[in-house]
């Protein structure tokens, strides 16, 4: 069993940073690509941020682009989002998602999620 464990969430101003972790269990993160996504309140589950097993590959979601870093570190077996210059339109529910390909994954490659951790950018 696939255990998918993220964190690093909480509430900060706009224009702070929070960096969020992903780890997993059952599997070794650092031979698959992972990525991350987001649900606001009201609104469908969006991609955010994805990078392949190496790390070597990573791709953003246009909003993100600039502010975001998507990392890893395979001998921690941990998969990173450093989020700066947070703006209140990023506010949600944060999920980390193990891919079955060590590529950079696609939209359809991922098959084990995390619970997701709340990230929360007041005004």
């Amino acid at each position: 069993q696939v255990h998918v464990v993220e964190s690093g969430g909480g509430m900060v101003q706009a224009g702070g940073s929070l960096r969020l972790s992903c780890a997993a269990s059952g599997r070794t993160l650092s031979d698959y690509g992972v990525g991350w996504f987001r649900q606001a309140p009201g609104k469908e589950r969006e991609f955010v941020a994805a990078i392949s097993w190496s790390g070597g590959r990573t791709n953003y979601e246009d909003s993100v682009k600039g502010r975001f870093t998507i990392s890893r570190d395979n001998a921690k077996n941990t998969v990173y989002l450093q989020m700066n210059s947070l703006k209140p339109d990023d506010t949600a529910i944060y999920y980390c998602a193990t891919a079955r390909v060590s590529r950079l994954p696609g939209r359809n490659d991922y098959d084990y999620w995390g619970q997701g951790t709340q990230v929360t950018v007041s005004s």
